[in-house]
């Protein structure tokens, strides 16, 4: 059964290892097969992943003026190492993805975090004509932008990051609410045309600052957005976590009315921790498989795939 996954960290290791290899001379990550890499060529196919998000992001530690060269690394990786593999397709449209064939991937660009392009419009428009098609305005940190949820002042977005937004509803970009807090989500709301969480679980069902309140929840359906349901253990209970236990946030968003509102975002490459069954996106079909034994295969299309060709295709 097809997937579509709207978050993965593959770039951010790529980018790492190219930079070692700036030192050590030799590369050590083969994007089509390396074990290191959840998100790779191979794991993909293996797991029918039809189209994968790829976020470019860059560590809060990461000196402001260095961002930028960071970024456009990871847009180069995007480029040189996983649309130059045979088969993937770069998406610049999302109505591309319906015309991907039996035997193509669909590769997605995104950006997570503003603070790659600081105040500088120029920089946001360029990374949009390189094909970044959604826009995570924040991580867990505070940008000229907004703030993160960890950030403790909590204010909303700034004067410029109403500006953000204009430039991102002029251009077709999917608005991130994932990492944004309270404030910054309402004020997305309000403004942003088109508007998403890319790995977010349902707060009242585990209580954790990167998951959605029920009234979040309730805002992103109707503004017809998106919740796609993460795979890091951390957001979706306490110790070791099944397939299963990801079925208590699912129920929940359909409770809220979002059956056509769910998708998959699994956080690949960018957790420490794994569900049982569910470490790689190879294990896709593990995945699948329960949720037609859940909620039959009908429901687990939608969630799967549909709701995201439906929603913005």
């Amino acid at each position: 059964m097809n997937v579509i996954d709207t978050h993965c960290d593959a770039l951010l290791k790529l980018q790492g290892d190219y930079r070692d290899s700036l030192r050590t001379g030799k590369r050590l990550l083969d994007y089509r097969n390396s074990d290191k890499l959840d998100t790779n060529a191979a794991r993909l196919e293996k797991g029918d992943v039809k189209v994968q998000f790829f976020a470019i992001f860059i560590a809060p530690n990461i000196p402001d003026n260095e961002k930028w060269q960071h970024a456009l690394e990871q847009v180069d990786c995007f480029y040189n190492e996983v649309i130059a593999q045979g088969g993937f397709v770069h998406i610049r449209n999302f109505t591309e993805i319906n015309e991907l064939k039996s035997d193509e991937i669909g590769a997605v660009l995104t950006l997570e975090g503003s603070d790659v392009f600081g105040n500088d419009l120029v920089k946001l428009r360029t990374l949009i004509r390189l094909g970044v098609m959604s826009l995570g305005l924040v991580w867990n940190n505070a940008n000229l932008v907004a703030d993160g949820v960890g950030e403790s002042r909590m204010a909303g977005l700034t004067d410029f990051g109403y500006k953000v937004i204009e430039c991102c509803n002029a251009h077709d970009v999917l608005i991130d609410v994932s990492h944004l807090n309270t404030a910054g989500f309402t004020d997305i709301i309000e403004k942003a045309d088109r508007i998403f969480a890319s790995h977010s679980n349902a707060r009242d069902v585990f209580d954790h600052p990167r998951n959605l309140y029920d009234s979040q929840i309730r805002q992103l359906i109707e503004k017809d957005g998106m919740i796609n349901i993460v795979f890091n253990p951390p957001f979706i209970k306490d110790g070791s976590v099944s397939i299963e236990d990801l079925f208590p946030h699912i129920d929940r968003i359909i409770e809220l009315g979002g059956s056509d509102n769910i998708g998959i975002g699994s956080d690949f490459d960018g957790i420490g921790s794994y569900v049982d069954r569910l470490q790689n996106a190879g294990d896709f079909p593990n995945l699948t498989d329960a949720l037609d034994k859940r909620y039959g295969s009908d429901f687990t299309a939608k969630i799967t795939y549909e709701n995201f060709l439906n929603s913005f295709c």
